[in-house]
Formats: structure tokens, C-alpha cells, sequence
């Protein structure tokens, strides 16, 4: 089992190596950044930074000057800056990994480099601060005690729906980075796997001036988001009840196909679905194909002359 060394702790060639540093930076507002931080992008020799550009700009805003090299560290780039950055700190630089807003490694470039240090013996430190998921989290009015992260979800939509459908059961409160660009598709996708009656909050643009958090049901906010969105975007939804409500066979084939109407196949709706509200799998596969029958499929079959697969 490897050990972290606390201060004063060092031996030998640990003694001779550099520190690398996680570091938080504000979310929105340029005044929520710690002293620890300013003095930090004050004296380190090397910033690797998601965007030199912005890490700048937030130097500027602070009044502070950068007198460390500041190297360029954002996805693209990410795997082939990590030899480099190792190097110096086993030459006994330090290092300060900042990215955009919030913690590096969340979502954000960061693991690679963390990872390589932690292997090489090298001292990993964190300077924490603020993280758009727990504030979101924390805002939201949803249960806090378990939470699970799960970051952007793919950007493919096959891809997309099965994460989703892998997910409905998820007892947790889940917590989602998503692009404004795709926020349209996402919650009514979101709704068809979890259910339109889950909660769920939408925080836009947090502790910006245009802080926006939006809460309802997915499908309410399917419908409010239906137009896309602006902005930095986190969504929170609320975990799946232990004891899901009970609805009738009918109510549960209707859920079925605003699922299926998302993306999910058939099958694993009707799966799904049962699994949530506690009924038979038969049951709801029986009432899908009255369902079809009595709508004349409504676009729902596959082929024509095919009820279900």
C-alpha cells in the first residue's frame, strides 16, 4: 500500500522532488478563489493550465502577477504534456494543475498527470475550493447523504440511452455535467429512462450573474428546456424510490413508449419499466401488445405485421 507523506515527512529522493498540486478555482465569481489559490498562482514555477487564456484573465482579476512558465494542458494535449511535467517535477519543480473553473480531474484534464505522479512516488496535494457538481448538489433540495457523479453523458445517442436505461434504477441521487448545446436532447431522454415524474434540478450558469436553477419533474423540464439553453449546465436528478409507485399494466405500457420514443429498445423499456414499478414483466409486455393493438401501433412496431420483437 503506497503512503502519502504528510509535511516533514520526506526521505531521500522524495526530498529532491517536486510538489504537484491540485488546485480549485472559482466556478464564476473571481472573488470566491481562496488566498491559499492567489498565493499559489503567485509563487509556482509551473502552471499547467486547461486554458492560459483564462488563467490570465483570472490572474488580472485578482491583481496578481504569474511569474511561473505556464504550460497549456487541456484534453487534446493532455496525454503528451504528461512526461514533460513529470520530468520536472522529479527535477524538483513544482507544479500547480489548475483547469478552467472547479477541480481539475473532475470531469476536467487532470487524471493522467495525477496518476503518473502518484505512480513516480511524487507528493499529490490538493488546494480545494469550489466544484460545480456538490454546489449544485448541495442547492438542489435533493437528497445529499448519496450521490453519484457521473460526469457528461455520451454524446452519442445510443450511447446516451443505454447509460440512462443502466441508471433508472440508481438509487442515488445522480448528479450530470451537460453541454447547453445538448441539454434539449438530454432531459426528454433522461425522462423516457428515469421516469417523467422524477425530480429533478437544473442549475445554469452557477454563481455567475446569471445564475439560473430551474426545479421540477424531467418532463417539466423537457418541456422548459425543449429550446436548448446557455451556459455552463449541471443537472441533478433524484435517486429511483425504493418502493417505486404503483401503476396499472396500461399506465406502465405508456411509459414504455415514451421510453422507446427516446431511444431505448423495446425490449429493455419494458424491462426497465417492470423492474421500477414492481410488476411482472409479462404483465407490461401483455399490455404493451393491447397497447399496439388498440393505438394500431402508432409508429411503434418495428415492421409492419411485427406487434413486438
Amino acid at each position: 500500500m503506497q503512503r502519502t507523506a504528510k509535511d516533514g515527512e520526506h526521505s531521500g529522493a522524495r526530498e529532491h522532488q517536486g510538489i504537484l498540486t491540485v488546485a480549485a478555482t472559482p466556478i464564476g465569481q473571481p472573488a470566491d478563489a481562496s488566498a491559499r489559490l492567489v498565493a499559489a498562482l503567485s509563487a509556482a514555477p509551473v502552471i499547467a493550465a486547461e486554458d492560459t487564456r483564462r488563467i490570465r484573465r483570472l490572474a488580472t482579476a485578482l491583481g496578481i502577477a504569474l511569474t511561473g512558465r505556464i504550460v497549456s494542458y487541456y484534453d487534446d494535449v493532455e496525454a503528451r504534456r504528461v512526461p514533460a511535467l513529470l520530468a520536472d517535477l522529479l527535477g524538483g519543480t513544482d507544479v500547480l494543475l489548475v483547469s478552467d473553473a472547479g477541480l481539475p480531474g473532475v470531469s476536467d484534464p487532470g487524471y493522467r498527470l495525477v496518476s503518473a505522479a502518484a505512480a513516480a512516488g511524487v507528493r499529490v496535494t490538493a488546494l480545494p475550493g469550489p466544484s460545480a457538481a456538490t454546489t449544485a448538489l448541495a442547492i438542489s433540495g435533493l437528497p445529499t447523504d448519496r450521490f453519484a457523479f457521473e460526469g457528461f453523458p455520451p454524446r452519442k445517442a445510443g450511447e446516451r440511452a443505454r447509460r440512462f436505461a443502466e441508471l433508472a434504477g440508481e438509487r442515488r441521487t445522480l448528479v450530470f455535467f451537460e453541454s447547453p448545446r445538448r441539454l434539449a436532447a438530454t432531459l426528454p431522454e433522461l425522462a423516457g429512462a428515469l421516469g417523467v415524474g422524477r425530480r429533478a434540478v437544473v442549475c445554469r450558469e452557477l454563481t455567475k450573474t446569471h445564475e439560473e436553477v430551474v426545479r421540477g419533474t424531467l418532463g417539466e423540464l423537457a418541456e422548459a428546456f425543449s429550446g436548448g439553453s446557455l451556459g455552463e449546465v449541471t443537472i441533478v436528478v433524484e435517486g429511483a424510490r425504493a418502493q417505486a409507485a404503483t401503476v396499472t399494466p396500461d399506465e406502465a405500457a405508456d411509459e414504455v413508449v415514451i421510453r422507446e420514443q427516446s431511444g431505448m429498445p423495446r425490449n429493455k423499456a419494458i424491462a426497465a419499466v417492470a423492474r421500477e414499478r414492481g410488476l411482472p414483466r409479462k404483465a407490461v409486455y401483455d399490455a404493451m401488445v393491447a397497447k399496439v393493438r388498440s393505438d394500431g401501433a402508432v409508429g411503434m412496431a418495428n415492421r409492419p405485421g411485427r406487434i413486438l420483437p
